[in-house]
């Protein structure tokens, strides 16, 4: 595939929403798709105010007016124009079901010529490739948050993954001014397998009282100079989301290193999901307003 023009962006959450902003940015024509009108406004706010900060922090492509960028992206609630799609990438929570569901409707709608890259945690790319007809078609990239921002991709090849499905993905990141990192097909890949095992275990610290999340954090950023702490990490990413990869992980290899700390499943369930919900480890009620 030596050009990739219209990109299907399956989920507007956190992901999907950073995906389709990138993707319009660098003159893609991009059909977002979620299952309300609801999310999908919500998504184009969060769009529109990417695109201001992006002005105000000097981003190095081209200026061009927010209307034009925003009018490459089509949103609906019915995959409407995915029949038209080069390339689809999958944004959908890490629930085995719902992905599975997704895939197949897919499958009936796209073109034979349609890739399908899935922006999963944790769920096996060889799993998903086997609920299409067109496993070869079918491989992993998985992008870092903020999607605008993050220079670099985790791409999974799972066990039938063609060669051209390899190259289509590279194209389409060449276009997007981002690298890919190939990896072999396994639950968590690289970055996910040691990122939720490092915040499982400082969940840990906090819970047993051996620090406060402020201490935990300071050390990481201080000693190892990391940019964000392992729960500033976290509460960035959304601690249901956390939870979902932690717990799949533990239920793909069946190995208590990856058991849920109990304080990380009380906080899910008591709605401190960290930024999207104003509360996680720390507040963010304010930024929220």
């Amino acid at each position: 595939m030596s050009d990739i023009h219209t990109v299907g962006v399956v989920g507007a959450g956190v992901m999907g929403t950073g995906l389709a902003q990138a993707l319009a940015q660098t003159g893609h024509r991009v059909l977002l798709v979620d299952r309300t009108p609801e999310i999908l406004a919500a998504a184009e706010r969060t769009v529109r105010q990417g695109l201001r900060f992006a002005g105000l922090l000097g981003d190095r492509g081209p200026r061009e007016d927010q209307r034009t960028v925003l009018g490459r992206i089509t949103s609906s609630t019915d995959y409407e124009g995915f029949d038209d799609a080069d390339f689809v990438i999958e944004n959908v929570t890490e629930d085995w079901d719902l992905k599975k569901g997704v895939y197949r409707r897919l499958d009936a709608i796209c073109p034979e010529r349609t890739v399908f890259a899935a922006n999963t945690s944790v769920i096996p790319i060889t799993r998903i490739g086997a609920a299409t007809s067109r496993p070869a078609h079918v491989l992993g990239m998985h992008f870092m948050n903020p999607v605008p921002l993050k220079p670099t991709v985790e791409v999974i090849r799972g066990h039938h993954t063609s060669a051209a499905t390899l190259d289509a993905a590279r194209t389409l990141l060449a276009q997007l001014g981002k690298e890919g990192i190939l990896v072999e097909d396994s639950p968590g890949f690289v970055s996910n397998r040691v990122l939720m095992l490092t915040v499982n275990e400082a969940v840990y610290l906090v819970h047993e009282g051996v620090a406060a999340a402020e201490e935990v954090d300071r050390i990481f950023r201080t000693c190892f100079g990391h940019t964000m702490g392992p729960l500033e990490t976290a509460d960035l990413i959304g601690l249901d989301t956390i939870l979902q990869s932690v717990e799949g992980l533990y239920a793909a290899f069946s190995d208590s290193k990856y058991r849920p700390c109990p304080l990380l499943v009380r906080m899910v369930d008591a709605g401190l999901l960290g930024r999207k919900s104003g509360q996680g480890f720390y507040s963010y009620a304010t930024a929220l307003r």
